[in-house]
């Protein structure tokens, strides 16, 4: 039998890639890519930057060079690149998404037989409560959650591009730390808006909106979407805040925001990954399955949306491609 070796390297790439995430993770746990952008270049440089072992420093900046991740060697120095700026602490950074994914979000994947076999939450299996329990009572990890999603949200600036809001009342419903709402605002100058979300989202999304648009032009309002919704709204958005619900709550968050609009004007824009049974690609096949192993949620397929869409009383008026295979759906009450 003639052994594939294509095959073979295939196969060994993607049952290492958890070393590589590992490897990666522990970089951003000690502060490589800082450091290293602050002038420490070298393995004992590192090692007492970090309290670390300098041979262990070595054995991974070794493994991340050849990930692309830095460059350079002990002996010619260090240096940074575009990929691990991107990890650098800051506004946009990509640091808390490494480090959820490499402790809470590694722990749950630990658990994705049982996952996939009984589509149930491993992460209830890892901590034993869900996700968002979890959250409720680890402020740390409810930060770097709420960063995360921030960090993963660079399809925002786009979002004025395929939708006018112009002069309209902009309701974003789950609007979390206020990142899209100012966004939207900041494009459209005559458009008001209202944040939406839980209550312990206020203290954030107040800070980032008043140093953003000003709250003159932003309310925030506690509540349950599920209960209700603000009324009056001329566009309401639901982004990203589908996918841990089963079907029979997302038709009620639906119809929550068709009974609040203004008028038959008025749009519901959903913001979201939607998988394809056929032809699929990776990044939201990965994504449906992780939602599983985390919050025992998924993505949906856009005709199963519209299902649900049309037992709220809304129909598809528009749909718009954004970056990181996102999907823009622009829905309407619909006419008697």
């Amino acid at each position: 039998m003639t052994v594939d070796v294509q095959a073979t390297r295939d196969v060994v790439d993607i049952i290492t890639g958890g070393w590589r995430a590992q490897a990666l993770y522990t970089a951003v746990k000690l502060g490589l890519p800082d450091h290293i952008q602050a002038g420490c270049d070298t393995d004992s440089e590192l090692a007492k930057a970090t309290g670390a072992n300098e041979q262990g420093i070595h054995r991974l900046m070794r493994l991340l060079v050849a990930m692309g991740i830095f460059e350079g060697s002990e002996s010619t120095r260090y240096r940074s690149t575009q990929v691990s700026a991107t990890l650098v602490d800051g506004p946009h950074s990509l640091r808390d998404m490494c480090l959820l994914y490499g402790e809470e979000f590694y722990s749950a994947w630990g658990h994705a037989h049982h996952a996939i076999s009984t589509e149930t939450s491993g992460f209830e299996v890892a901590y034993g409560q869900s996700f968002y329990e979890w959250l409720g009572q680890d402020p740390a990890t409810a930060r770097r959650f709420q960063l995360t999603m921030n960090a993963a949200s660079m399809f925002f600036h786009q979002v004025p591009e395929v939708f006018e809001f112009s002069g309209k009342k902009v309701v974003d419903v789950g609007g979390g730390g206020g990142h899209l709402l100012a966004t939207i605002l900041g494009a459209a100058p005559d458009a008001k808006g209202t944040l939406f979300d839980r209550e312990h989202m206020m203290p954030k999304a107040s800070e980032h909106l008043s140093a953003t648009v000003g709250l003159d032009r932003a309310e925030l309002v506690a509540g349950d979407m599920f209960k209700g919704v603000p009324a009056g709204g001329d566009v309401y958005i639901l982004c990203r805040v589908l996918a841990g619900w089963d079907d029979e709550a997302v038709v009620r968050v639906f119809e929550n925001c068709r009974r609040a609009m203004v008028d038959s004007s008025s749009r519901l824009l959903i913001l979201d990954r939607f998988v394809e049974d056929e032809n699929s690609t990776v990044l939201p096949a990965l994504w449906d399955l992780h939602l599983l192993v985390t919050t025992g949620g998924e993505h949906r397929t856009v005709d199963r949306i519209t299902r649900l869409l049309n037992q709220a009383g809304l129909d598809i008026a528009e749909t718009a491609e954004l970056p990181m295979e996102t999907t823009a759906l622009i829905a309407a009450s619909r006419t008697p």
